[in-house]
């Protein structure tokens, strides 16, 4: 999506979210940055939403992540981010959340 992505991964209990989603981030941008894909300097905004599910999920998971493009076209990130952290019951303020691409 030009405006999120969303990744699936499993973690060992010793690796932080916040270090991976660092990595990520560092690397995806010098990655782009090197390749010229944009013009100017490319860099992720700040913060990042990490939301966990059990191993009995994880085909539900793979098919709403493969259906995203589809998805979009009904719902903005905006407002499946705001649902998942209403179904996962995440309390935020929302001068904290992202700079919204609409």
């Amino acid at each position: 999506m030009p405006d999120h992505v969303h990744i699936l991964v499993g973690l060992k209990p010793s690796i932080s979210i916040s270090d991976l989603v660092r990595d990520i981030k560092a690397g995806s941008s010098k990655f782009i940055n090197d390749s010229k894909w944009i013009k100017g300097k490319f860099n992720w905004q700040e913060g990042f939403g990490a939301f966990s599910y059990s191993k009995s999920n994880l085909d539900n998971v793979v098919k709403y992540i493969l259906n995203q493009e589809e998805r979009h076209q009904k719902k903005t990130f905006k407002n499946e981010y705001l649902d998942f952290l209403e179904k996962f019951e995440i309390e935020y303020d929302p001068k904290y959340l992202f700079d919204w691409v609409e």
